[in-house]
């Protein structure tokens, strides 16, 4: 008998991205060694066994959809390939950029590129199974159930099992709290119709992902200036982030313009344990009514947006019940009509997946020596920044359908984002 399981909230809205995105997160990391591929095929095996919904299909019945488990074999999910130096970036963006449609029996695909007597390990994973905040969990326990099993023949099952709803994110207010956060059903976010000013959607364009690289020494210096400002990393992010557009799309300098951010909402859950891998990331709008007269004001309106959400005790909780009401009462094709009237997916949005913790991610001994996590591929007219750090190197990433001309634009949007990171730091 086909086992099911039900598809959450968050499911549900990540399925409903799909006319804004292509769903997919992407991990890369380097290692100075060869991996054990045994080792690794195990701990995947036990890992898919925990979290059966990483081998599930989706089914969009239109009405109740569901998850049915599916038989697996684990060469249908682990790629070996041994390559040239030369071929390496090209092997690993093909990979990268792949598409896992809902329906399919997988829903990670995982590849270990060896060259020169070294390692490179990517994977990609459907959002709709977990997010990047989970992602960045499943890896560290990868890492660490990978080297208890080669150094001490620990079997690799330590991984978080229990529940995939929403509504653990409620479990730790107060009765009262609880009731007035039931309560919020209005979405504060609003739309803006500011773009970044990519080509016309076309048939023929393709998925690429375009990356930066800040050095720990900048990273340094953002924090240090950030900190004379009563800024945060983000927020200097943020602030070149809009100063960078302002310049490349030719915004009026009075026009209010809009960077969605990302929440991660296990910051209302105290304990993560009872937790199973899944979703639990919502958007915080942050407005500038201008661009600065130079971009301290930025800075200045970044701060004031961001605080404004931080001193609300349910940052990222609002339109949460709306949403689960809508999915509750009506099938899922009418609700799905009716949310897209209410929902305004941001055209420009930033996610800072943070600190890839090397020691975390140490295999057999070896730190990796570089890596990144990015977030998915966004359809034109929806542009996602993401950024993740490791030992204080950033890493600044764009993933785009698009062409060759949308590559030199984001291209010299990172020149830009530079420059102003350099006038916040200078």
């Amino acid at each position: 008998m086909e086992r099911k399981l039900s598809a959450e909230l968050w499911d549900k809205m990540h399925y409903l991205f799909r006319d804004f995105n292509d769903r997919m997160v992407h991990v890369e990391l380097h290692y100075d060694f060869e991996i054990n591929i045994d080792a690794l095929k195990t701990v995947l095996i036990c890992f898919f066994e925990k979290a059966p919904v990483l081998h599930s299909s989706f089914t969009d019945n239109r009405i109740h959809p569901y998850w049915t488990v599916k038989d697996y074999h684990i060469d249908d999910v682990l790629t070996v390939k041994e390559v040239s130096e030369e071929a390496l970036d090209e092997e690993i963006n093909n990979f990268l950029v792949q598409y896992i449609p809902p329906e399919a029996d997988l829903q990670m695909q995982v590849a270990v590129f060896n060259h020169g007597g070294k390692s490179t390990l990517c994977l990609v994973e459907n959002h709709m199974c977990m997010d990047g905040g989970d992602l960045k969990y499943f890896m560290n326990a990868l890492c660490k159930n990978y080297n208890d099993f080669v150094e001490n023949g620990i079997s690799p099952v330590d991984l978080r099992t229990g529940t995939r709803s929403y509504e653990a994110v409620y479990e730790d207010f107060s009765l009262t709290e609880r009731k007035m956060a039931k309560g919020l059903y209005k979405n504060i976010n609003t739309k803006d119709n500011h773009a970044f000013p990519l080509t016309p959607d076309n048939i023929r364009d393709s998925s690429f992902i375009a990356r930066r690289k800040l050095s720990a020494e900048k990273f340094d210096r953002i924090r240090a200036a950030g900190k004379k400002h009563g800024a945060t990393i983000n927020d200097m992010l943020l602030t070149a982030y809009f100063d960078a557009l302002y310049k490349l799309a030719m915004f009026d300098p009075e026009d209010s313009v809009s960077i969605s951010c990302a929440i991660d909402l296990r910051r209302h859950i105290k304990d993560s344990k009872g937790q199973g891998v899944t979703n639990q990331t919502a958007w915080m709008q942050c407005k500038v009514p201008r661009r600065g007269k130079d971009i301290f004001e930025t800075l200045d309106y970044v701060v004031h947006s961001s605080n404004q959400f931080k001193q609300d005790r349910f940052m990222g909780l609002h339109g949460l019940p709306l949403l689960s009401l809508g999915y509750k009462i009506m099938p899922l094709a009418a609700s799905e009509e009716i949310i897209k009237v209410g929902y305004a997916n941001p055209l420009l949005a930033m996610s800072n997946i943070g600190i890839l913790d090397v020691q975390k991610l140490a295999l057999e001994g070896h730190e990796p020596t570089d890596g990144f996590m990015s977030g998915a591929v966004k359809y034109k007219p929806y542009v996602l920044l993401s950024a993740t750090s490791m030992r204080k190197e950033l890493t600044l990433s764009m993933c785009v359908r698009g062409n060759d001309e949308d590559k030199r634009i984001v291209n010299r949007f990172f020149d830009l984002l530079e420059e102003s990171i350099e006038l916040l730091i200078a």
